[in-house]
C-alpha cells in the first residue's frame, strides 16, 4: 500500500451532517463526518485512551465525544479538548493528546482523505491538491458507479489497465467478440507519477466509439493516463463534445478493494444516450471484471507470481516499477526515478 496520496474514502452522499460514519482505507479505520459548516473531516476511528471506536460516540458539529469515557476531540485536528475524569489539580495536559487525523477534502462527489501514515500523525507540509476530474465546458452531466473487489490492490490495478482481456471477458455484439481481435499499436509517454497512452483514434472494433462518431459527426480521439497510486483517467474528444472519466481502485484491506468510477460529459445532454450506456452497460462490465478477479484469486492462492509477457503486459510492469520507484524515493528522499526513459510504442492483439 502506498502512503502520501489522496484516496476516495466515501461518496459525498454517505457523509452527512450530525452523523458519524465508519470507513476503512489502507487497513486504517476512519470515522468521517461534517462539521457545522458542512466541511468533511476524517479521524482515525480509535480513541487513544482505550481504543474504543469514536464512530460510536456523539458529535456536536465541532467535537467528537467518545462513548466510553467521554473524552472529546476536535473534529479536524484530533486534538483532545476535554477529559471528564480529570480533577482540577491534575497535571495531565489533555491538549497534548491527539486522535489520529487525516487531511480531508471533497471533489467530484467523493470525500477524499490524504493518507499520511497508518497512525494519522500530523505532517509539516501541506498536502497537494486532491485529484479533480478534468472537464472542458461549463455545462455537463456526471455519473458514478462503484463495486467491491475481493482482491489485493495490485491484482485489481493491473486488471484495470490490461488491454487484451476485452474480447474474452467482455464479449458482446455491441462491444467486442473474438472475431473482432486485430492488431493494435499505441504510443505511450511518461508523465509525473504515471504514464500516458498518447491521444489516438479509438479502436475500430469498439461499437460505442462508432456510435459517438455517428452522433457527433466528428472523428473521435482518446487519451488514457495512469497515475499513482490508483487512478486511470480517460478523455474522449469529438469536435466540441467530450467525455472525461476517472476510475480508482482503493485498498480497503490488503485483500479487499473498492472500485469507483466517475464520468462527466457534454455529449448531447438533452438525449440520455451516454447516461444509458454508463448506467446500464457500465455495471455489466464491472460485474464481468469482478467475476474474473474472484476466479483469479483462487489461482493466486497457489501461485502468487504472474508471467507478464512483453507489450501486452508492459503497462503492468510499468505499474510495479513505478510503485517500487516511489517507495524508494520515499525512503531516500531523492526524486522519483521514472521507469520510462521517453516515448514508447507498444503492439499487441485484442
Amino acid at each position: 500500500m502506498l502512503w502520501g496520496f489522496w484516496y476516495p474514502a466515501l461518496r459525498s452522499e454517505q457523509v452527512r451532517r450530525h452523523k458519524l460514519v465508519h470507513a476503512m482505507l489502507l487497513d486504517v479505520p476512519l470515522v468521517l463526518g461534517r462539521d457545522a459548516a458542512g466541511k468533511p473531516f476524517a479521524l482515525r476511528d480509535v480513541c487513544p485512551h482505550r481504543a474504543f471506536p469514536l464512530s460510536f460516540g456523539q458529535f456536536d458539529g465541532q467535537t467528537l465525544e467518545c462513548a466510553y469515557h467521554g473524552w472529546q476531540f476536535d473534529a479536524h485536528t484530533g486534538q483532545c479538548r476535554t477529559i471528564p475524569s480529570l480533577t482540577e489539580d491534575s497535571n495531565l495536559k489533555c491538549e497534548r493528546i491527539y486522535a489520529g487525523s487525516f487531511p480531508c477534502a471533497e471533489r467530484d462527489g467523493y470525500v477524499w482523505a490524504f493518507m499520511t501514515n497508518p497512525e494519522g500523525r500530523a505532517i509539516s507540509d501541506q498536502p497537494p491538491a486532491p485529484p479533480e476530474l478534468p472537464v472542458f465546458s461549463a455545462g455537463y452531466k456526471i455519473a458514478h458507479l462503484y463495486a467491491d473487489l475481493p482482491c489485493g490492490v495490485d491484482q485489481a490495478i493491473i486488471g484495470l489497465m490490461d488491454p487484451a482481456h476485452g474480447p474474452f471477458v467482455h464479449q458482446a455484439w455491441w462491444w467486442r467478440t473474438r472475431r473482432s481481435i486485430c492488431n493494435k499499436e499505441k504510443a505511450f509517454e511518461p508523465i509525473p507519477n504515471g504514464f500516458r497512452m498518447s491521444p489516438h483514434a479509438p479502436s475500430a472494433n469498439s461499437a460505442p466509439y462508432k456510435i459517438l462518431q455517428l452522433l457527433t459527426g466528428a472523428p473521435a480521439t482518446t487519451m488514457i493516463d495512469f497515475v499513482l497510486p490508483n487512478q486511470r483517467f480517460e478523455q474522449i474528444r469529438a469536435g466540441r463534445y467530450w467525455l472525461s472519466s476517472r476510475t480508482t481502485v482503493t485498498p480497503i484491506r490488503r485483500d479487499f478493494c473498492r472500485l469507483d468510477f466517475c464520468a462527466t460529459w457534454n455529449i448531447l445532454p438533452w438525449f440520455p444516450i451516454v447516461s444509458f450506456i454508463i448506467n446500464v452497460f457500465g455495471p455489466r462490465f464491472i460485474r464481468q471484471d469482478t467475476e474474473v478477479i474472484k476466479k483469479q484469486a483462487m489461482g493466486l492462492q497457489y501461485e502468487d507470481r504472474m508471467l507478464l509477457i512483453d507489450d501486452a503486459d508492459r503497462q503492468a510492469r510499468w505499474y510495479f516499477e513505478l510503485k517500487a520507484a516511489y517507495q524508494q524515493a520515499q525512503r531516500s528522499g531523492a526524486p522519483l526515478r521514472h521507469p520510462m526513459n521517453g516515448p514508447v510504442t507498444l503492439r499487441w492483439r485484442s
